[in-house]
Parts: C-alpha cells; sequence; structure tokens
C-alpha cells in the first residue's frame, strides 16, 4: 500500500487535491499525550497556502477536524484519524492533463498506474495538497517527542544558491529551531532572506519558477535508535521524506561532501562532554553511525526541486494524437514550494522518529 507507512506507528494518508477532503489515520499511537490544538493549528497554518506571492492563491483553512482519537484533551491510544476539508477548488483548470501529461509531473505514470481510473484534478492523490495531513501527523509526534526532551526544527538552507547560514552541527539548540517556527520565513540570515525572495519574485514575474534545499535538525535524541543494514534512521527518515511531492535528493550530515574529504577529517572522534556524556567532536556523519542514533544532533538536507507547474509556454505529448504540441499550464501554482516545506520536512522527521522511538522503548521510557 503506497499510502500506508510505519511499524510501531502506522500512518495512513488518503484524499485527492480536489475531492471532498485529505486526511490521516495514525494507529499506534500513544494514549495519554496532552493534545494542544493551538500548537497543532500553528503548525497547520506554518504549512497552509495562499498568505503570501511566494505561495498559490489558492486559500484553504486547512482546519483539521478530528473524528476519533482523542478524549478530553488527552490522545486516547485508539487510531486517530483527522479530516481535512477542500473548499477552493477549480477543477476547470485540469481538465486537459488526461491527454497532455504536464512536463515533471505525475500525470502520465499516475494514469499508467491506476489505468486512468484516478484523480487527476489539482495532481489527485500525487498533489502537495497531501502534505496537509501528514503536517497534522508530524504536529501530534512533536508533542509525543517533545515529552521525550527530543525537538526538531528546519531553516530554508538555499532557494535559487542563496544560501542561508547553516545549522552548527555539533551545537544546534532547541531556542534556535523555536526561533525558526515563529518566523514567517524560516531562514538564520535575514539579508539570504531579502535575496531569496527577490530571487522567488523574479521567477514568479517570469512565470517561472526555483528550487531550493532545507536543513533539518532534531536534538534531545538518545543514542541507540535504529537498526543496521536494511532497516537504518537514514532508510526509515528518507522513505517518509521522499513521499513528500517535489524531494528529489535526501543528504545526512557532510552527505555528498563526504566525496571530497579524507577519511582525517571525515571521522568524528568520541569524547566526553563536561557531564560525562560521550559526544563527537566533529558531527560529518549527522548524528547517525551503522544506521543507529549516537547521541549528537541528527542533522539531514532534503533537495527541492522548482515547481514543475509554470506559466511558461512548454511542449508536451499529446497522447490522443500522438504528436508533441505546445502547452501552457493554468491554475495557481506555487513559483517556490520551498518557502513552505520546512514544516512538511519537520513533520515526515517527527513521525519517522516516533516511530523509531516507539520500537526503541515502547509507549514509555524509565529516564
Amino acid at each position: 500500500m503506497g499510502s500506508v507507512w510505519g511499524n510501531a506507528l502506522k500512518i495512513s494518508v488518503f484524499g485527492e487535491s480536489h475531492g471532498n477532503g485529505i486526511g490521516v489515520v495514525l494507529d499506534g499511537f500513544p494514549a495519554g499525550v496532552p493534545f494542544d490544538e493551538n500548537f497543532v493549528l500553528s503548525e497547520m497554518d506554518r504549512r497552509a497556502p495562499g498568505k503570501n506571492k511566494q505561495s498559490t492563491t489558492r486559500r484553504e483553512a486547512d482546519l483539521p477536524r478530528i473524528l476519533s482519537g482523542t478524549y478530553n484533551g488527552f490522545t486516547a491510544g485508539t487510531p486517530v484519524c483527522a479530516i481535512i476539508e477542500n473548499t477552493d477548488t477549480r477543477s476547470g483548470d485540469y481538465k486537459d492533463f488526461t491527454s497532455q501529461p504536464r512536463p515533471g509531473h505525475a500525470d502520465y505514470t499516475g494514469a499508467l498506474r491506476y489505468h486512468s481510473f484516478n484523480d487527476p484534478r489539482g495532481g489527485g492523490h500525487f498533489s502537495g495538497r497531501l502534505t496537509a495531513p501528514l503536517v497534522f501527523a508530524g504536529a501530534l509526534c512533536k508533542l509525543f517527542l517533545k515529552s521525550k526532551g527530543v525537538s526538531i526544527g528546519a531553516h530554508i538552507q538555499s532557494i535559487a544558491q542563496i544560501q542561508d547560514m547553516p545549522f552548527d552541527d555539533t551545537a544546534v539548540t532547541v531556542d534556535e529551531i523555536e526561533a525558526l517556527r515563529l518566523q514567517p520565513y524560516p531562514v538564520r540570515n535575514p539579508r539570504a532572506e531579502e535575496a531569496m525572495l527577490a530571487a522567488i519574485e523574479e521567477a514568479r514575474l517570469d512565470g517561472d519558477s526555483v528550487g531550493g534545499v532545507i536543513e533539518c535538525a532534531a536534538v534531545g535524541l538518545p543514542a541507540g535508535l535504529g537498526s543496521p543494514m536494511l532497516d537504518t534512521v537514514e532508510g526509515r527518515l528518507s522513505s517518509l521524506l521522499f513521499a513528500v511531492p517535489a524531494v528529489k535528493g535526501v543528504e545526512f550530515g557532510a552527505g555528498f561532501g563526504f566525496a571530497g574529504l579524507r577519511g582525517s577529517h571525515a571521522n568524528d572522534p568520541f569524547c566526553l562532554d563536561a557531564s560525562g556524556a560521550v559526544r563527537t567532536e566533529t558531527n560529518n556523519n549527522g548524528g547517525v553511525l551503522g544506521g543507529i542514533t549516537n547521541g549528537m544532533p541528527l542533522l539531514f538536507r532534503v533537495a527541492i526541486k522548482p515547481t514543475p507547474s509554470i506559466s511558461h509556454r512548454q511542449e508536451t505529448l499529446d497522447l490522443s494524437s500522438g504528436k508533441v504540441t505546445p502547452f501552457t499550464v493554468k491554475g495557481r501554482h506555487d513559483p517556490c514550494i520551498v518557502t513552505r516545506a520546512a514544516p512538511v520536512v519537520e513533520a515526515a522527521c517527527a513521525v519517522a522518529l516516533t516511530d523509531l522511538y516507539l520500537e526503541g522503548y515502547g509507549y514509555a521510557r524509565s529516564e
């Protein structure tokens, strides 16, 4: 099942971009976690569309309606089900995509996989709209992880090759990532933010789009989560991160930078910190060794491609005639997805780490 993920915690994402609604079911979520509605709604708002020129003009409230799994302000231990209504759709913009698949989209592959019975409107189940229920699931998982001393945060590392200041991979703090969460654009360097927004606006006015990179960190993770070889921390996180539409690359720690290093510079020497805990002097491996957390901050980056829906005149194959024909995408689309991607990447990380935590310690861990 392509829309079900997890071991100890299973999530199932359902719905289509222009259907009646979208939603998620979390099965195996622990009982007794305080349900902080204000926090959940603030997470949904961080991802929501239609708030500025850098996102689609489609406006959705993204208010989750919880059907089950909470009681008297706490999670009940039974499956949590939430649905989010679709209220601002323009399905007529998508009527030609069954015969003229959009370049860079899943119109063609989706029709092949489901024998043309799939819903193509707004991208259907392949749409970035489906990240809204993922953010809801991630918000719940953040509440659970916070009770265990684990915090997750992300920033825009780059847009159109304009670079933000990276995290300090050995000393990123909870205060840093909490401050980023409160910013309209989670960027650490205000001058980089200004240049990024200018690049997005230039692309928007040209009917084009730009991509970028999100850097994410998790601090407070215990050492020893994960497994080697076929069930690694990197593998589990990546499998969920690649579920986010437009994600085309994931790297942990130094990532592809390892290819240019000698072992003497790549290795992370072990040491003891002031409290006597085992640490490493550097964190090139991003907090994971042998597929298992080592107690350092978990650090990874996600590459996000430019929005494929652009108003530039393109060419595509007309499947009904067998001829390549001119084509222009209609509808409302983001000139840059990256500005709304940080909470989505954080959510995927939170869900994956919750699953790993429950596997390692069950619902509770003795401190």
